[in-house]
């Protein structure tokens, strides 16, 4: 794990705008209560292992802007034996989610409300994770804030080397030119191997559940483009 220079964090372009958002007293009070149980603190001494966090070496899976938590909340439900690490800055998602944790009983998930970019550099062993998860995140649309979207290269090489050999990153957005985007960034870099089709895109994989959005998208004539590939090397 690196250290960025303060030189380094003054540079960084972050891929999200914190927004206030309104928070219900349930989910402060989920803060309260649940936090203790599924939350990690961000400090020099956390370390983002398997063993650290549940106390043996099953496979982690990480999640970056979970948004109200409830698909990786249905994940780690329906994959006990693994591990789940989801990462968002916005507090009442992560109060949903927390509540939704304890509504599904599991125990085999943690929350982190810091920049993800951070995270990995910072906290997370090179060689360490099994699949990295990046569900709809902001499309930023306009050109001059195409810098601000987090599936950019540079960040693509340091899920790469955070990912054990053969670990596996899978996006997805409703956005198709966002969708060509990541396609193009991952296509050109040999590191990764396409584990979808010949255009660059894989069919839903049944352990991801689709949103409440998602669906009521795909009522409306909307796609949906996942992107699934794995690490070379």
């Amino acid at each position: 794990m690196t250290n960025a220079t303060e030189a380094d964090k003054k540079r960084a372009i972050r891929s999200y705008v914190l927004r206030q958002g309104r928070i219900t007293a349930g989910q402060e009070r989920a803060f309260a209560d649940h936090w203790p149980r599924y939350g990690l603190e961000v400090d020099g001494a956390l370390r983002l292992d398997a063993a650290a966090l549940f106390g043996d070496a099953r496979d982690l899976n990480l999640e970056i802007g979970f948004g109200n938590g409830d698909s990786l909340v249905q994940m780690a439900a329906a994959a006990p034996e693994a591990g789940y690490i989801g990462i968002e800055v916005h507090r009442p998602g992560v109060g949903h989610a927390l509540l939704a944790a304890v509504a599904a009983g599991i125990d085999n998930l943690r929350l982190i409300r810091h920049d993800a970019v951070a995270i990995l550099r910072d906290h997370v062993a090179d060689g360490t994770l099994a699949r990295v998860q990046i569900y709809f995140p902001d499309p930023w649309p306009k050109a001059r804030h195409h810098k601000r979207r987090i599936v950019q290269q540079p960040f693509t090489d340091l899920i790469w080397r955070k990912l054990r050999a053969g670990g596996e990153i899978h996006c997805a957005t409703d956005w198709a030119a966002y969708a060509e985007w990541m396609r193009d960034i991952f296509a050109g870099d040999p590191k990764w191997h396409n584990l979808g089709n010949a255009d660059g895109y894989a069919p839903r994989p049944e352990w991801r559940p689709q949103t409440k959005f998602e669906r009521r998208g795909e009522r409306l004539g909307h796609s949906v483009w996942d992107l699934r590939y794995r690490k070379n090397g």
